[in-house]
C-alpha cells in the first residue's frame, strides 16, 4: 500500500473519534507520516509531521499488519515491531479504535 491509501485509512478508522481530543502520530519510518489531529470534528488527517500526544514508530508492513488485524498491537509492543512515544493511556484507547 501507499502512503496515501494508508493516510485513507487512517481517516476511516478516526472519523468517529473526535472525542479523543489527542493528537496522534504514526511515523512509518522512511515511508512517511501521519498525523491525526483528533482535536477537531471531524479529526483531520495530514501527512504532515507535527506535534503530538502520543507518536507510534512502526514499518509499514507492521502498519498494514494493525490495519488489517493480522498484526496485535500489544504483541507487536513486547516484541519491538511497535515503539511508542508519549501518552499510553491514549495508545490503548487507539487499539480500540483500529479493531
Amino acid at each position: 500500500m501507499s502512503l496515501e491509501q494508508y493516510t485513507a485509512l487512517v481517516t476511516e478508522k478516526t472519523a468517529e473519534a473526535a472525542d479523543l481530543n489527542k493528537k496522534i502520530k504514526f511515523d512509518l519510518t522512511d515511508d512517511g507520516i501521519i498525523h491525526v489531529d483528533a482535536s477537531t470534528s471531524p479529526p483531520v488527517v495530514t501527512n504532515e509531521d507535527l506535534e503530538a500526544d502520543v507518536t507510534f514508530v512502526l514499518s509499514s508492513d507492521n502498519f498494514e499488519g494493525l490495519l488489517d488485524g493480522s498484526l496485535n498491537p500489544q504483541m507487536a509492543f513486547m516484541m519491538g515491531k511497535l515503539k511508542i512515544d508519549g501518552d499510553m493511556g491514549l495508545a490503548l484507547k487507539l487499539a480500540e479504535i483500529f479493531d
